[in-house]
């Protein structure tokens, strides 16, 4: 950890917020899994890896985790510009890619990462009590598993319930297509089965805003997936599973979301009784 942390590649960028001058900084190629297991997988070693961004000084800030699309077979690690210079910190999760590797990989390395950050981000100002969970597309998926199929994370001793929030874009709520595909299954082949958010409802989850690009332009189904997920959670009894379709957008729907991401983020935030603005 300490030959990583020389590593790690710092910028500063300067906002003023409500008066006060928040430097943030970036701090890039964390790995997320311990070095044994960084070192017995060169695949690991180059794409586990996560990017930092956070308000230097600022106290309990919350955490976006951010996960990529690119339907589980491409895409990179990003750090959204629509998401700084809001008083959160900001992880950009780079994982495994089909076909180097398959179902469940990257549903693992998403867990890792989403481990690492519970167990660091204090140690850079953060309040582990204030982590979200978001992504694009396959990000979506992965945000949705990660948090309704407790497994995952219990298998880092962590219970999914302290996540603080839950905030998919089109992220697909059956098995995902990548996977049915690993198994000779068509696109057009629903599937439900434990690699299905669907799958996983539960009244004691953490608070869900589903976000949809448009029903007639978004790809197979995904509005559809979605609210059939929504409606499932609330008769489980889970009562904070909300749904915005966004009329016009089709599956490249980030834009008109990242402000019902910011916002939903600081509404939970504010209930907590958190610091953040």
């Amino acid at each position: 950890m300490k030959k990583t942390l020389l590593a790690f590649l710092l910028n500063g960028l300067i906002f003023i917020c409500f008066g006060q001058t928040v430097q943030y900084k970036t701090v890039t190629g964390i790995h997320y899994y311990s070095d044994s297991i960084n070192q017995s997988d060169n695949y690991i070693q180059s794409q586990c890896v996560l990017d930092l961004y956070y308000p230097e000084g600022l106290k309990n800030f919350p955490t976006i985790v951010w996960f990529h699309g690119g339907g589980l077979t491409s895409g990179r690690k990003e750090i959204p510009e629509a998401l700084m210079g809001k008083g959160f910190g900001i992880i950009g999760v780079g994982y495994r890619l089909y076909p180097k590797v398959k179902c469940p990989a990257y549903i693992s390395d998403a867990a890792a990462s989403v481990a690492w950050v519970f167990n660091n981000i204090g140690r850079f100002g953060g309040d582990s009590s204030l982590l979200f969970l978001s992504g694009h597309s396959a990000g979506g998926y992965l945000t949705m598993m990660i948090g309704l199929d407790k497994k995952w994370l219990s298998g880092f001793n962590l219970d999914a319930n302290r996540i603080a929030g839950l905030i998919p874009f089109s992220g697909q709520a059956i098995t995902h297509f990548t996977i049915r595909k690993e198994r000779g299954i068509s696109d057009k082949q629903p599937v439900i089965d434990e690699f299905a958010p669907l799958y996983h409802v539960r009244a004691d989850a953490p608070p869900l805003l589903l976000i949809t690009g448009d029903r007639e332009l978004e790809l197979l189904g995904r509005y559809e997936e979605n609210a059939y997920l929504m409606r499932m959670m609330k008769l489980t009894g889970h009562n904070e599973t909300r749904l915005y379709e966004l009329d016009g957008y089709g599956h490249g729907m980030t834009e008109p979301a990242f402000p019902l991401l910011i916002q939903e983020v600081r509404r939970l935030v504010a209930r907590k009784g958190g610091a953040a603005k």
